[in-house]
This record gives C-alpha cells, structure tokens and sequence, in this order.
C-alpha cells in the first residue's frame, strides 16, 4: 500500500468518525431542547408562539454544529489537502 492510498484510507476512515460523532451531540441536544418547549407548551399554551419561535431559532444554531462536521468531511472525501502535499514531494 503506497502513501497515497494510506491517506485515502484514513481519510473516509475519518469522515465516518466525524460525521457519526458530530451527529450524537447535535441529535441529543435537539432532542432534549424539544422536549422542554413541549412541556413548557404543556404547561402555559398561551405562549407557545414565542416558546416555537425561540426553539427554531435555538435548534438551527445547535444543528449548525452537525453542519460544520459534514463539511470537514466533504472536504476530507472529495478535496483533500494531504494527498497534494505527498503527491508533491
């Protein structure tokens, strides 16, 4: 096995990581986030408007970490900057 298909492996090998790491925070955060606006719904449905609005606004920031770890492994797949550096020396 040469140095590039190395990296290659390790590559996906880390993407997979990421994205299954990356997903278990953001996954348990929306869950649990989800579960107080209900109960807080539950409890005084008068203001489930503002409750709503601010879970949005909450769980898009969370997801946003979900986010940055699919980009760091879109990158690692398909424009990887290990494999130019050992194709260039």
């Amino acid at each position: 096995m040469n140095h590039e298909t190395a990296i290659a492996v390790a590559s996906i090998v880390m993407a997979g990581f990421t994205i299954a790491i990356g997903s278990i925070g953001p996954a348990l955060g929306e869950a649990r986030a989800l579960a107080q606006a209900l109960s807080s719904i539950a409890q005084q449905p008068d203001e489930a408007n503002t409750i709503t609005r601010t879970l949005f606004v909450g769980m898009a920031m969370v997801e946003s970490t979900a986010i940055y770890c699919f980009v760091i492994s879109i990158i690692l797949l398909f424009a990887n900057p290990f494999v130019s550096t050992v194709v260039g020396q």
